[in-house]
């Protein structure tokens, strides 16, 4: 791993990444409101020892808990449903381009569980192999969560400049991830071989793992890929351009190989079958779960545990 670049990026990221968790990097009159206690994310994992406790949510993020953690005992045997998430969509073109619809309901647990993966990278090692030399068997994605929660980063593409900066930013709190008992996965929907060189350990030191039926970003999209084309998705869209500035103001290296309009997103998973407590959805190119919702289920999800204990 070249730890000079990985340091010169998070010397660069310091004062405007971390800042720009809650601005976002829109334009000026757009911020979106972040996630406090008061919130339905922290009410509804507050909730766990409630049975009727109601979910509110924040009005610039859409989804919301379809019953509070109380409800669903989170043991073998119950599957909760947990909270979805996603930008607001901006207007585009004056009005004369709509953004495609999202899926506000959180994925059922039953279209991850069996879905097939394979182990492209191993979590990388100082003085490792770059990349696993034998093909890995395919394996049941619920081998990842069987005894620890995890978050899942399904990566759009990559080279993408946008997806290596999210990679670059959540690894970089794997020492977080790690005291919260949390791993940390990104899945891709297509395997070339030298993009997933270039993008593991430089930007992503976990494991990557290669989804060819592209399971998990289905669910993302409801049960069908979210797929949007580069001029109506980018080119009109003002959020994703900033995004892509935000992005390029890291200093991070782009291409374009490989497919780059299937959107991707973030998953939150419980240990054993306990369940999806999180799903972020790209709803625009670049959009990056926001790390204080993300480290605050995180958080939840290891407080549950250790009372469960």
């Amino acid at each position: 791993m070249k730890r000079g670049h990985i340091a010169r990026l998070m010397d660069r990221t310091g004062a405007c990444v971390e800042s720009s968790q809650t601005s976002q990097t829109i334009p000026a009159g757009k911020r979106i409101s972040m996630p406090s206690r008061s919130n339905s994310i922290y009410k509804s994992f507050a909730s766990i020892d409630s049975k009727n406790t109601e979910s509110t949510t924040s009005p610039a993020r859409v989804g919301r808990s379809e019953k509070s953690l109380g409800e669903l005992k989170i043991k073998d045997g119950y599957i909760f449903k947990g909270i979805i998430a996603a930008e607001p969509a901006e207007p585009r073109a004056c009005g004369c381009v709509q953004p495609p619809p999202i899926s506000d309901q959180v994925a059922p647990y039953s279209a991850i569980e069996n879905i097939s993966i394979q182990k492209l990278t191993p979590e990388y090692k100082i003085g490792m192999e770059r990349l696993v030399k034998t093909k890995a068997p395919p394996m049941k994605a619920s081998e990842l969560w069987r005894d620890k929660p995890a978050v899942l980063l399904c990566v759009r593409r990559p080279g993408c400049v946008m997806c290596r900066a999210e990679a670059h930013k959540l690894y970089s709190k794997k020492p977080m991830f790690d005291a919260l008992g949390i791993q940390l996965f990104a899945i891709l929907h297509e395997h070339i071989e030298s993009e997933v060189k270039h993008f593991w350990p430089r930007y992503w030191g976990g494991m990557v793992l290669f989804d060819q039926g592209m399971e998990f970003f289905k669910a993302l999209g409801g049960g069908k890929l979210l797929k949007e084309k580069f001029l109506s998705g980018f080119v009109f869209n003002p959020r994703a351009i900033a995004n892509y500035k935000r992005a390029k103001s890291m200093g991070i290296e782009k291409n374009f190989k490989g497919e780059g309009e299937i959107k991707g997103g973030l998953f939150i998973v419980g240990s054993g079958r306990s369940g999806i407590a999180y799903q972020f959805i790209e709803r625009n190119f670049g959009d990056w779960a926001p790390l204080p919702e993300v480290t605050e289920i995180c958080t939840q999800l290891q407080n549950h545990q250790q009372g469960q204990g």
